[in-house]
């Protein structure tokens, strides 16, 4: 791990370097190969499944696990934040989530109506991962950076994190559509199933492999001089929330924006 200072060029780019690494899982995963997948898994059934003592149609059983974990995540989030920033080792929480992520999107490989309960508990702790990740991610950037440098290293970021996805997606479409280029046998409909639960592990392997990187550069992390870990402090993520939405009250712009921008974002996510 490198000692570097707040705002040094080395330390900004290994932090964006992050998305290079975890972007792979909204496009494969999130967005392009896991849906295929999933769907394709139910070609010769109705598309409904037995599940939880329900008789589900397989969109709505997905649906329901992903908005289950974001439910999961947005409770969690304050709660260890607070925790992170006393102990000051906001890094370990960000590595456990994102191997949490990274292991279980190579879980996905087994993901089969047979161990259904098995294949949702990988995508669910794969969304968990990933979301948990990204609040500790989130959180360094005034750590690192001066609030100058801070909208260009975000959008720097951003970048990375599509270039690093798009090559992955481009090798993995490429794998699935002509999986004997690749020495992946089986007929057509079989070699390119196992094509996409190969695809899952690649983007486990990336994820882990391009996130050292970071890790070797980010601080562990300024811990609360003085304080013990009492309950105030770990319900501090929520007490934070409580002052944002006060002040957002008296910011009317602002209110309005944020209102519109959950609308429209909430739009997007459902399609």
């Amino acid at each position: 791990m490198k000692n570097l200072q707040k705002g040094d060029k080395k330390l900004l780019n290994a932090w964006a370097f992050y998305d290079w690494a975890n972007s792979v899982y909204t496009l494969t995963i999130a967005s392009a190969v896991f849906p295929i997948f999933y769907e394709a898994l139910f070609s010769d059934r109705d598309h409904y499944i037995d599940v939880f003592g329900m008789h589900l149609k397989n969109s709505a059983l997905i649906s329901f696990i992903t908005a289950f974990a974001f439910m999961v995540v947005s409770f969690i989030s304050p709660l260890l934040s607070g925790i992170a920033d006393y102990v000051g080792n906001k890094k370990s929480f960000m590595k456990f989530f994102c191997y949490v992520g990274a292991l279980s999107c190579m879980g996905l490989y087994w993901f089969d109506l047979e161990n259904i309960y098995v294949g949702l508990l990988f995508y669910f702790l794969g969304l968990l991962g990933y979301w948990g990740s990204l609040v500790f991610y989130n959180s360094y950037l005034p750590d690192i950076a001066f609030e100058e440098q801070q909208d260009r290293i975000s959008a720097k970021g951003y970048s990375l994190g599509y270039i690093g996805s798009v090559i992955l997606l481009i090798i993995n479409l490429a794998m699935i559509m002509k999986p004997k280029l690749f020495g992946i046998s089986g007929t057509d409909g079989e070699a390119a199933m196992k094509a996409m639960r190969y695809s899952f592990v690649m983007v486990g392997v990336w994820w882990i492999l391009f996130s050292q990187y970071t890790y070797y550069y980010l601080p562990k992390g300024s811990k609360e001089s003085g304080q013990k870990l009492t309950k105030s402090v770990v319900f501090n993520g929520f007490k934070e929330l409580k002052k944002v939405w006060a002040l957002l009250q008296e910011n009317i712009p602002l209110k309005r924006y944020l209102g519109g921008f959950f609308v429209s974002s909430m739009a997007v996510q459902t399609v």
